[in-house]
């Protein structure tokens, strides 16, 4: 039992620093990993011969690449960064790599999907390799008793960050403003995206300081390998906190999946971008205050039962999901996304926080990647495969409800620490 001084929840100026780190990042999230980039890269391939099909297989295929070279890295990577002074040089590189890709989008050569899918790859790489230093330092910068809620924080104004940018695209497209082409239009919203993520990384940069670490030592990619190695050999002695990894890796992939093929899906059922656009935009303003509900929730019924509840409706949405033929049925699934998304996102991450020892939490947070990330490989992909052979990217989506079912059941066997206020 871990008992830890009560105190009046107010956001410190570490924890509003990291918080601004998620409104920065969380603007790739949905111009690019969500919205608009996926439309264009399936205009593109289109335009290049490929069917409607096969664009969105394409599309799995390199949001699995990229997850997967990510998770390969992520141990690893996590390890180096427990070692003093070393996580903030390896979370600035990911970010301005990331940062430098999405750029690039603006100079694709005109009908060249294959560059396209090679910076994506590069841009998502940066983007989830940022993240695993971002989430190992949650711990540096709250408590035990605020985490959930400082978590959740996190992906509530995440989502109101992303929406400023997307919602500046949209009105630059609606109105016309700009006497460019909507080409041009759509890489400069690549750029502003790009602009937008370094701009506000800012804060974290100057204030998320490491406090816990270990000691550097001679030859540390060396010693990080013998670590990892001690860790997966002494796997028992950390037994919750894996087997609540292995509950993770069944549930994020599916929600991982739904949130990267979701405008694809859309576009397949004969939605235009315009509407998937605004769906999109509207599933941000409702995953904010319910992100922010289920830390607060967290609290008086625990994050682990908040999960449950997430769980729950990702299981109703892969149900429903064979229902899509329209608009308005295409909202209703959105809605219930943004309903759970944020919350089953920031409980899982700060609820692992709480069971992992201290001093070690980007190695930890690396595991925690790993089994995210590498678990992102098998649902686009599983989505991907069967498009091509049923020419239905929704009995792929339906398909995912056993990742749901599975995690769930795992779920039920980690047991959480206590937590008191005293």
């Amino acid at each position: 039992m871990v008992r830890i001084q009560k105190e009046r929840f107010k956001y410190t100026k570490e924890e509003r620093s990291w918080i601004m780190q998620d409104w920065a990042n969380s603007a790739y999230s949905i111009m690019i990993t969500t919205a608009v980039f996926p439309l264009f890269f399936k205009a593109v391939a289109e335009s290049g011969g490929l069917d409607s099909a096969t664009s969105t297989a394409y599309w799995g295929y390199a949001n699995s690449i990229a997850t997967l070279v990510i998770s390969l890295l992520a141990p690893v990577l996590g390890a180096l960064a427990d070692y003093k002074n070393q996580r903030m040089p390896l979370f600035t590189w990911f970010t301005l790599s990331g940062i430098l890709a999405t750029v690039g989008f603006a100079f694709a050569p005109e009908g060249n999907w294959q560059y396209l899918f090679l910076f994506y790859v590069l841009s998502a790489i940066g983007f989830s390799g940022a993240n695993i230093f971002y989430d190992g330092s949650l711990v540096d910068v709250t408590t035990l008793t605020r985490m959930h809620r400082v978590s959740a924080a996190g992906f509530g104004w995440g989502y109101i960050g992303s929406s400023i940018p997307f919602v500046l695209f949209i009105i630059l497209q609606l109105t016309g403003i700009l006497p460019i082409s909507q080409v041009m239009l759509i890489k400069l919203g690549f750029v502003m995206t790009a602009v937008w993520w370094f701009i506000f990384t800012i804060p974290y940069w100057k204030n998320v300081q490491q406090k816990s670490y270990i000691e550097r030592e001679p030859e540390i990619v060396r010693s990080s390998f013998k670590r990892l190695f001690h860790t997966i050999r002494d796997i028992r002695q950390h037994k919750q906190a894996f087997l609540f990894l292995l509950a993770y890796f069944f549930y994020i992939d599916g929600v991982g999946t739904i949130f990267k093929m979701a405008t694809a899906i859309g576009s397949d059922i004969g939605l235009s971008s315009n509407d998937l656009i605004v769906v999109m935009l509207v599933v941000q303003f409702v995953a904010f205050p319910f992100s922010i509900l289920y830390g607060m929730l967290a609290k008086r019924l625990g994050a682990k039962n908040m999960i449950f509840v997430g769980i729950t409706t990702y299981i109703i949405i892969c149900v429903y999901a064979l229902q899509l033929e329209s608009l308005q049925t295409f909202i209703i699934l959105a809605l219930l996304v943004g309903t759970a998304q944020g919350g089953i996102q920031s409980l899982s991450r700060s609820l692992f926080g709480q069971l992992i020892p201290e001093g070690r939490s980007n190695e930890f947070f690396g595991f925690y990647n790993i089994f995210g990330k590498f678990a992102a490989v098998v649902g686009p992909f599983l989505v991907g495969i069967i498009a091509q052979i049923t020419g239905n990217s929704l009995d792929g989506v339906f398909a995912l409800i056993v990742l749901f079912v599975v995690g769930g059941v795992l779920l039920v066997r980690v047991k959480i620490p206590e937590v008191h206020e005293v």
